[in-house]
């Protein structure tokens, strides 16, 4: 039998653990847990929507539009919210609405229709539902061949057969003998006389009895004939529209003191699509800043730099007098290229309710 070989490590030193090296891996032990703590947080906030209600004076509102309420969403940007859409469900429906206005950034860059699609399946069949394209979804009209004879683009026209109401003119709303209108807000500042102009321009040069047009052009003569159509209809609702009406400017993007005190100052109250005649202004865009700081509000918002003021990117402010609504939002927009997702700031749908009375 051999020798039991001898453990040359008996009398071996014991390693010291350095102080340092232990506060590091504890220091490195609790960030992962507040990471994770603020995923699991954050991620409980995002899988509900908040409702908010916003109610606004309006001191020249007829007595017939007295609570007329407007309920408000912006910037699904294709979000899935909760399975089959069940976290939006389940507040869409919670009051009865005058009319639902969704500003914009409902598809997004995706292009996915499936879940706007699923949106408008939700709301109530007897309220109309307006919609206007925002910066970030795909254009709205299609001048290139697309398998289709519509003008507009294969995501709206979607959205219109599920019962969207595409708001490029002006809709009415009519509440006893008193009108409310939604004007789409590039109306405010559109030369009626030069775009129909260059629109014939355009139809008349594909209209050419030599020329075979191409698919391409087709859809081309289809989209202008398509604006000259929707310039005939302003015009004839231009006669329409009385100083006693209520106009609802309708805008994916926010606009600012400077444009609207403009906008005033180049048009009078004789001018039916003036901002002397709007009493309210709907936008979005912003996604309340996306990412923000419990107490503290948005982090950073493009447009405004660091901690901006909640009155530049949501809720309620007023321009010149005019009150503008900004919505929270549903989804992420790809306008904070730095900050994925929504942090810290839950999906809202606003219902908008408008009064006489001081509130």
């Amino acid at each position: 039998m051999g020798r039991r070989r001898k453990n040359v490590y008996i009398f071996a030193p014991r390693r010291k653990t350095h102080p340092f090296r232990t506060f590091m891996l504890w220091l490195l032990a609790l960030m992962l847990l507040a990471c994770a703590a603020v995923l699991i947080l954050n991620l409980a906030s995002n899988s509900q929507v908040e409702y908010l209600i916003q109610r606004v004076t309006v001191e020249s509102l007829p007595g017939d539009l007295e609570s007329f309420s407007i309920l408000h969403l912006s910037d699904l940007h294709a979000a899935s919210l909760g399975p089959d859409g069940s976290a939006l469900k389940k507040v869409i429906t919670q009051k009865n609405v005058s009319c639902i206005v969704l500003t914009g950034d409902m598809v997004g860059e995706s292009g996915d229709v499936a879940p706007l699609l699923q949106l408008l399946d939700m709301t109530p069949k007897d309220v109309s539902v307006y919609l206007v394209a925002g910066d970030s979804d795909p254009p709205p009209l299609n001048p290139a061949a697309h398998g289709s004879i519509s003008p507009y683009a294969d995501w709206l026209q979607a959205a219109v057969e599920h019962g969207a109401i595409y708001l490029d003119e002006p809709e009415s709303q009519v509440r006893g003998d008193s009108t409310l209108w939604l004007v789409p807000e590039y109306l405010y500042s559109l030369d009626l006389d030069s775009a129909q102009a260059a629109y014939t321009a355009q139809r008349d040069a594909l209209r050419g009895d030599e020329l075979i047009l191409t698919d391409d052009q087709a859809a081309q003569l289809r989209v202008a004939e398509y604006q000259l159509e929707k310039i005939a209809s302003i015009r004839e609702k231009l006669e329409l529209i009385t100083e006693e009406d209520i106009q609802v400017a309708v805008s994916h993007l926010p606009l600012d003191e400077e444009y609207v005190s403009t906008m005033l100052q180049w048009t009078t109250k004789t001018d039916v699509f003036s901002f002397h005649r709007v009493s309210l202004i709907l936008a979005g865009h912003y996604c309340g800043g996306q990412w923000r700081l419990p107490q503290l509000g948005a982090l950073y918002c493009p447009a405004f730099g660091w901690f901006p003021e909640d009155s530049q990117i949501v809720g309620l402010d007023y321009l010149s007098g005019i009150p503008q609504y900004i919505s929270p939002g549903l989804g992420a927009s790809p306008y904070y290229t730095f900050q994925p997702g929504r942090l810290f700031n839950s999906p809202a749908i606003t219902y908008v309710q408008l009064t006489n009375r001081m509130v």
